[in-house]
């Protein structure tokens, strides 16, 4: 995934913000909390796309090729993944992988905070509305 096909999708995500930091690096947020990191190859071994994980997707994905817990933030126990090549996970399903980390980062915000981002943000994960033009509710099936 390049620079701007990661920037592009993750500014799709409603009230996501973008800041340059860390000697560079693309960082995404929602609600002041990072949810995504575009490490530049500048970082040599460092390099790569970082997002946050299920605990269980985290055990799947930890060791596979392309793929490692993301540095700084694993080594403190949080189940941060880092992408480093496609060899074993698609652009595709990186962007499943972002969104999910936008979702778990999203639902760990106080309460007060999600209200602040406004009422329709739960219906923006489904991208659905009720015919009453209010929330649509999410089934979970």
């Amino acid at each position: 995934m390049t620079p701007r096909s990661y920037n592009a999708f993750c500014k799709s995500l409603p009230h996501s913000t973008h800041v340059v930091q860390w000697d560079g690096a693309d960082v995404w947020k929602i609600g002041g909390k990072v949810f995504a990191i575009y490490a530049p190859e500048s970082w040599g071994k460092h390099a790569g796309i970082t997002f946050k994980t299920s605990p269980m997707s985290y055990e799947l994905l930890k060791n596979q090729p392309g793929l490692r817990p993301a540095p700084y933030f694993a080594s403190r126990g949080i189940k941060w993944i880092q992408r480093q090549s496609d060899e074993s996970m698609s652009d595709a399903d990186l962007k499943t992988y972002l969104r999910a980390s936008y979702d778990q980062v999203l639902a760990g915000l106080s309460k007060k905070k999600q209200s602040e981002l406004s009422p329709p943000l739960q219906n923006a994960r489904s991208g659905r509305r009720a015919p009453s033009g209010k929330p649509a509710v999410r089934s979970r099936a």
